[in-house]
């Protein structure tokens, strides 16, 4: 299976825009999941609302308003500007932020399951050692809850990767820059190279089964590990 020199530069780009978001997702979905979790405000139905509104918005909805708020006239664009950060449209940074909205949901949600799932009684045994609350959420709640953050990370990075509409409409087709997987095989399709496409989306598609092959097992494992 022969890539060209296009299609191995769009697949680094890939993996780099799906690294750093899953990892940002981590960081931010993280303390988001558990405060979903845990609060009784009345924020949280709006908040989980807009948590999972990637979902179900059509993608390039969702592209449009991020290219409005981070362009040249937009509240972020100008905030941005005014930082000496020029605009994010049509960059790697602003690659990222908008796949970290969009993937955004399938961190918070797995997550959120397994904090709901875990219950009362390990906080309630950690606040009788005196644990503080900070020591309780890394020592109890996340070594407990690991199978829930795997599955999100998994999720998100599989995610992130096969993004279309949003990285087109914030990043353009810009080789090295923005061009991803996704754009390079639509971009193949376009100019009639049909092999290529077959060939790029081969990849993606073993990817894909592999990701989601990893992650059933792992659930399987996690389960039968259980007490």
């Amino acid at each position: 299976m022969l890539l060209t020199a296009a299609d191995w530069q769009a697949i680094a780009l890939t993996l780099k825009v799906s690294a750093l978001t899953t990892l940002i997702l981590l960081l931010l979905g993280t303390p988001l999941a558990w405060w979903l979790a845990r609060t009784r405000s009345w924020l949280k139905t709006p908040v989980a609302t807009v948590v999972a509104l990637p979902v179900v918005l059509p993608p390039s909805v969702l592209g449009f308003y991020l290219l409005v708020l981070m362009g040249p006239n937009g509240p972020v664009g100008q905030w941005t500007q005014a930082l000496g950060l020029g605009t994010l449209p049509f960059t790697l940074p602003g690659l990222v932020v908008a796949s970290v909205l969009y993937s955004l949901p399938f961190m918070v949600q797995p997550v959120h399951n397994a904090f709901e799932a875990l219950g009362p009684r390990p906080l309630e045994v950690a606040a009788s050692l005196r644990a503080s609350p900070l020591d309780t959420f890394f020592s109890v709640v996340l070594p407990l809850c690991r199978p829930g953050l795997v599955t999100g990370a998994i999720m998100s990075f599989a995610h992130t990767v096969g993004e279309f509409g949003v990285v087109l409409m914030v990043g353009g087709n810009i080789p090295g820059v923005t061009r991803v997987v996704s754009v390079q095989i639509y971009d193949h399709v376009e100019a009639l190279e049909y092999a290529d496409a077959h060939r790029l989306a081969a990849v993606m598609l073993v990817f894909s089964f592999v990701c989601l092959m990893a992650l059933h097992l792992y659930q399987q494992r996690s389960r039968r590990s259980a007490p």
